[in-house]
């Protein structure tokens, strides 16, 4: 892809360490396959475990996508030996509190409330909530309140500062797409 939409598509968050040995590893056995990766996590839970979070282009997963990009994935694993020892493979789609890693995240969640951390202080703080307002010169929009000001005010954070950004559960609305991204039936 070319273009703004190549750029919405491609991730801002990237993984440290042998979680992104392993995104690098992973990330273009999930597109031959038709799946975008959302996040490597690595952690010593249980011996050892490498959770794969992946989605579909377009769509929702199910478990035999899962167990497609498991087994896919693990003999990439097995070959390039990213982790040392033995370790557990998890692939999952995103939650409900989705990490959003890629502008087009926040473009189709406009609407929904969203926190984002960021890699350095501004304004005395790092952690911020709002209703995502969308996406503008290589900046997520997000309205929310700040302290002194009567009424919400929409601020922009760069991409390249967010260090981490996740949906809000929001019970309400746990399984509704924003009015604006509904289709017709």
């Amino acid at each position: 892809m070319t273009g703004p939409s190549a750029d919405a598509d491609r991730r801002f968050i990237h993984e440290t360490g042998p979680a992104r040995v392993i995104a690098d590893l992973a990330e273009p056995v999930l597109e031959e396959l038709g799946f975008r990766l959302v996040r490597v996590k690595v952690s010593p839970r249980d011996g050892g475990t490498v959770q794969i979070m992946a989605e579909r282009a377009g769509g929702p997963m199910n478990i035999d996508d899962c167990a497609l990009i498991s087994q896919r994935l693990s003999p990439v694993l097995d070959a390039y030996d990213p982790m040392p020892g033995q370790y557990r493979l998890e692939v999952s789609s995103p939650g409900i509190d989705r990490p959003l890693v890629r502008p087009s995240d926040f473009e189709f969640f406009a609407g929904h409330e969203a926190k984002v951390e960021l890699k350095e202080l501004v304004d005395g703080r790092k952690r911020f909530k709002g209703v995502i307002e969308g996406v503008e010169d290589g900046e997520v929009r997000l309205k929310m309140e700040l302290k002194g000001e009567a009424e919400p005010v929409v601020v922009g954070f760069p991409f390249a500062l967010i260090d981490d950004a996740k949906l809000v559960i929001d019970t309400g609305t746990l399984f509704t797409e924003p009015a604006d991204k509904k289709q017709a039936h």
